[in-house]
């Protein structure tokens, strides 16, 4: 079997409603805009697909599929995931590819595999659950007393634990987390991540309160460029860190941060910032053998698929964007996240898709 052609489809990504927005000094959620679907097919039929639904996606994917990744991949054999997986890496080191594209080779080429043997990816993967519970990801609300109406309902609803994205004020977001213990108690788990809002000395300020608090894991306060940064904050807080979300370079980077102490919680597993599934079960197989977590990044679905392989990862993750929540369509009322049933991986519902990519878009449960 060979790959014989690789296609690019314009998909239309609706904007968040209603809109929501992220701590102080980023910007929000995302207007309309192009997506794209990556799909790779062979001259025996099998095919494989992966969404990109980034800002500008359609026109980045269309130019690298023309210009860089169509000649390397026509004509390789779909089932050589690791050599191909090698060859992205390769060609990044002359055209710099965009992170979130660096996998989008391999997550096809997984579907594809899925498809092809009539098993969901999790399942080649090797299967190490069936559920996993659920917590709910705030986006930025306006006020504590916003905040923890939130925290509320998402309990009500099931999920199991809070993680905060605050206002990245180091005084107010310690006097947010500690308001949320208080109201929520000492059993309820909460994280908390700064989306790399911080310097060294606020980053520590704020790391205390979180200890006092009890926070189960703090994540990304700072840029994650500097690796002795995080080794300083490791050493000056008790609250573990969770770490190496957004740094380049997959299981390479992490395997850095670990060696420097810096994560003492775990480190980041996920498909679209750690290279597609290869580069995500990369980095979680690392951590384990260091006894550490790979808390899988994110909501879409092959992320669902990680968290059913990967040993070492603890929760779902599920973003929470309004002060009137709902809750996501993949978590039951327990809070829990079941395994996908059908083969390969699967394109969302949430976008408009035409009638060449429907036998790759979920079945609703």
């Amino acid at each position: 079997m060979k790959i014989s052609h690789v296609d690019v489809h314009r998909i239309d990504v609706p904007a968040a409603s209603p809109p929501f927005r992220w701590r102080d000094g980023l910007s929000g959620s995302a207007p309309a805009g192009d997506g794209a679907v990556l799909r790779i097919g062979t001259d025996e039929g099998a095919e494989g697909v992966a969404l990109f639904a980034r800002p500008g996606a359609f026109t980045t994917l269309q130019y690298l599929v023309e210009h860089v990744f169509r000649e390397e991949l026509v004509g390789a054999d779909p089932f050589q995931r690791e050599w191909l997986w090698h060859r992205v890496w390769e060609l990044d080191r002359i055209h710099e590819l965009p992170l979130p594209t660096l996998g989008l080779i391999d997550t096809a080429l997984w579907d594809l595999a899925g498809r092809y043997h009539g098993e969901p990816v999790w399942r080649l993967l090797g299967g190490f659950r069936d559920a996993i519970p659920a917590y709910a990801s705030t986006s930025t609300f306006s006020s504590i007393a916003e905040f923890l109406d939130v925290a509320d309902q998402c309990l009500a609803l099931g999920y199991v634990g809070i993680k905060l994205h605050a206002w990245g004020d180091a005084r107010r977001d310690a006097e947010l987390c500690l308001a949320l213990r208080d109201h929520v108690g000492p059993s309820v788990p909460l994280m908390y991540d700064g989306s790399a809002g911080f310097d060294l000395p606020d980053a520590i300020r704020l790391g205390r309160a979180l200890s006092e608090a009890d926070y189960l894991w703090y994540e990304e306060p700072m840029r994650e460029f500097s690796i002795s940064a995080y080794q300083k904050l490791a050493e000056a807080v008790d609250i573990p860190l969770l770490v190496a979300e957004t740094s380049d370079g997959a299981h390479m980077n992490s395997a850095d941060f670990i060696r420097a102490g810096a994560a003492t919680f775990g480190v980041r597993a996920g498909t679209t910032l750690r290279g597609g599934i290869t580069g995500a079960m990369r980095t979680a197989h690392l951590a384990d053998a260091y006894r550490l977590r790979a808390e899988v990044h994110g909501s879409d679905i092959p992320n669902h698929h990680l968290c059913m392989a990967i040993s070492n990862t603890t929760y779902y993750e599920s973003l929470v964007t309004a002060t009137n929540v709902v809750r996501e369509r993949h978590v039951d009322d327990q809070g829990l996240v079941h395994a996908p049933t059908g083969p390969g991986i699967a394109l969302p519902l949430d976008f408009g898709y035409g009638m060449e990519l429907q036998p790759f878009v979920e079945q609703p449960r």
